[in-house]
């Protein structure tokens, strides 16, 4: 089971790209895209699930061209958009009935695949209620229960644990991990900790093109003894950042904790330390932030491709 990317594309505009030269062989288990809002993820996916047609190269699942195929992956696909839509006058089993129809799925056995994935995203006592009185939250475990539907062998979804609060988080993480042994999962993200949690491969993502590939913990082994941590006052903060590239801070009483990513001491005072993917971390452009305090700045990122010697 594999699914190639060589040198994908997709050009908008004359000059725009939201995707160039994106190469990757995906394999079973789960492929974590982290990158910011903006980055090309989403492109990414939409061309995978082949909704949009690519401006230049391939997408092949075990050989078979999809861009001239794709009836091959749509028979087993699983696809959560980031924009997913309900009707809002069906209630949870009817929008999964009408949605297993859409599918071609057999009558006699979508009932019991839907009374498992109702228990699965845990909308039991939800399930008959009208979806237009759903909170955002749980529309989303709606659309996570279509996505699986098919069982499918390559499931891609789309920021889906947007709208969960932290159980249901951490359910959905539990079950991407449970369905990943023989399928492809691919799992797009701004959230550290989703990917963190999960992901058997992270791809780094920022303007449309793919920084790095690899596995969680060999992200981390390339900043071994390049991450620095000290106390500073708040007035210093900006100053700071314009030296140097700040992956996290932490306010406490005494200043503002800073983490830095450099070849070299940035400061006297400064501390060698372990990089890990939980630093907390101030909100700016150039950040990826998660409300359970699992962070890591994609200036961090950058600087892999830009300044470490790989």
């Amino acid at each position: 089971m594999q699914l190639s990317i060589n040198n994908l594309g997709k050009q908008y505009r004359r000059d725009f790209w939201g995707l160039k030269n994106f190469s990757l062989d995906i394999k079973a288990g789960i492929l974590g895209l982290l990158g910011p809002n903006g980055a090309g993820k989403s492109t990414f996916m939409r061309m995978l699930a082949t909704i949009t047609k690519p401006t230049e190269g391939t997408i092949s699942w075990n050989g078979t061209d999809v861009v001239k195929s794709p009836d091959t992956l749509r028979a087993i696909l699983g696809y959560l958009p980031q924009d997913f839509g309900v009707y809002p006058n069906l209630n949870a089993i009817e929008f999964l009935e009408y949605m297993a129809a859409i599918k071609g799925l057999d009558s006699a056995s979508t009932k019991k695949r839907i009374d498992e994935l109702i228990q699965v995203v845990n909308l039991v006592e939800a399930a008959k209620r009208p979806l237009g009185g759903y909170s955002g939250g749980m529309k989303q475990r709606v659309g996570i229960a279509q996505a699986l539907l098919n069982d499918p062998r390559l499931l891609i979804v789309d920021e889906p644990t947007v709208g969960l609060d932290p159980e249901e988080r951490v359910r959905f993480r539990n079950l991407l991990s449970d369905l990943s042994g023989e399928r492809i999962v691919i799992l797009s993200t701004h959230i550290v900790s989703d990917v963190e949690a999960t992901a058997t491969h992270i791809a780094l993502v920022n303007k449309g093109q793919l920084l790095r590939e690899s596995a969680p913990e060999n992200l981390l082994k390339e900043l071994d003894g390049k991450v620095w941590e000290w106390t500073i006052s708040s007035d210093d903060l900006t100053t700071l950042k314009q030296k140097h590239i700040v992956s996290g801070t932490i306010r406490r009483s005494d200043g503002v904790q800073v983490r830095v990513v450099s070849n070299d001491q940035p400061e006297a005072g400064a501390r060698s330390v372990s990089p890990n993917w939980k630093m907390p971390i101030s909100i700016s452009s150039e950040v990826m932030r998660d409300h359970n305090s699992s962070h890591l700045s994609f200036s961090t990122c950058r600087f892999l491709r830009a300044g470490t010697p790989l």
